[in-house]
C-alpha cells in the first residue's frame, strides 16, 4: 500500500502526459516552454547547477547572454519532456517528414567492416526522439541507467522498445559484446559524471571532468568503430541529425587521451545548439576538492 501510494505522483504525471500527446504537435511545444520557465523559477537547485555549467562552460558570454543561455535550457528541457512523451505515444506519421538524417556514409563505412558500431550519444533534450528519428534509417539498440522509480522505468523502457531493438542497461556488456559480433548499431553517451571509480578527468568545454573509461574497454573488446551522433530541433521545428565520421585512431591506449577524443566528438555536436542539451546535470560534480564542490553555493 505504501509502495502504490509513493508511486501515485508518477502514475498522475504519466497518466497526465499521455493526454496531452493527443494535442497537436505545436501545442506541445508551447506547453513544454511554459514547463520549463516554471522548472526555471521552481527547481532553484537545478537552476544553480545550469548556471554553474553555463558559466564554466561558457566564459566568453556576458551575464546576460548566460542568463539567456539557462532560460533557454530550461525550455528546451521542458519541450524535451513532450518530445519523450511523444516519442513514446504519438503517431510516427507526426514526424517522418521532420527529420534530416546527415553523414549517412559514415554509418556504411563503419557498417562495412562488421564489427558493430558504438553510436557515440549525449544526454540532449531531444534524446527520445531522436532516437525514435534515426530508427527510421537504422535497427539500433541502446545502452541505458537503470531509473530508480520502478514506474518510470517500465514506462521509459516500453516507450523506447517502439523505436530501439533492444535496451541494455550498462553494466550488462556480454549483452553489448553479442550485439556488437552481430553487426548490431550500439547507441552508448558517456558524458555524465558516474564519480573517479573507472574514470579520469579530461577537458569537457575546457573544464576538466570526470569522464568514464568503459567506451575505451568497450570498444577494445570487439574492434569496434566509433563515430558521433549529433541531433538537435531546427528552428523551423523539424530535426537534424548528423553521424560524424569515424573517430581514428581509437582508442590510442591512454585512457586520458580517448577521454579527451570522446568529450572533444560530444562538444562538437552540442555546439550546434548549446542550449538544448542537458546542462542541468552536474557534469563537473567530481572535483579534486570535493563532491559537488563547483556547485556549492557561495
Amino acid at each position: 500500500m505504501r509502495s502504490s501510494l509513493a508511486l501515485l505522483p508518477t502514475r498522475l504525471w504519466v497518466g497526465l502526459l499521455r493526454l496531452l500527446v493527443r494535442l497537436p504537435y505545436s501545442a506541445q511545444l508551447i506547453l513544454g516552454k511554459w514547463v520549463g520557465l516554471g522548472l526555471y523559477f521552481l527547481a532553484r537547485d537545478r537552476r544553480n547547477v545550469t548556471e554553474v555549467n553555463v558559466r564554466l562552460c561558457f566564459p566568453e558570454l556576458n551575464s546576460e547572454q548566460q542568463k539567456k543561455y539557462v532560460r533557454d535550457i530550461f525550455m528546451n528541457n521542458g519541450i524535451g519532456i513532450f518530445e519523450a512523451a511523444m516519442s513514446w505515444w504519438a503517431p510516427d506519421a507526426w514526424f517522418k517528414d521532420r527529420v534530416t538524417l546527415i553523414g549517412t556514409e559514415h554509418l556504411e563505412e563503419a557498417l562495412a567492416e562488421e564489427k558493430g558500431v558504438i553510436l557515440l550519444g549525449a544526454h540532449f533534450s531531444t534524446l527520445d526522439i531522436g532516437g525514435l528519428l534515426f530508427s527510421y534509417y537504422y535497427p539500433v539498440d541502446a545502452m541505458y541507467r537503470k531509473n530508480n522509480n520502478p514506474l518510470l522505468e517500465d514506462v521509459i523502457t516500453r516507450g523506447r522498445l517502439r523505436f530501439f531493438k533492444s535496451a541494455i542497461e550498462r553494466s550488462d556488456i556480454r549483452t553489448v559484446i553479442r550485439n556488437l559480433r552481430k553487426n548490431h548499431i550500439i547507441w552508448y553517451a558517456p558524458d555524465q559524471d558516474f564519480g573517479m571509480h573507472q574514470s579520469v578527468f579530461a577537458p569537457f568545454f575546457g573544464v576538466p571532468a570526470a569522464t568514464i573509461t568503459a567506451t575505451s574497454r568497450m570498444v577494445k573488446l570487439n574492434g569496434s568503430p566509433i563515430l558521433m551522433l549529433a541531433q538537435h530541433r531546427t528552428p523551423d521545428n523539424r530535426y537534424e541529425l548528423e553521424i560524424f565520421p569515424i573517430l581514428r585512431p581509437f582508442p590510442t591506449g591512454d585512457d586520458v587521451q580517448d577521454a579527451t577524443l570522446i568529450n572533444a566528438e560530444i562538444e562538437k555536436a552540442i555546439r550546434k545548439d548549446p542550449t538544448q542539451y542537458m546542462w542541468v546535470h552536474r557534469r563537473f560534480k567530481s572535483h579534486p576538492k570535493g563532491k559537488n564542490y563547483l556547485y556549492k553555493k557561495s
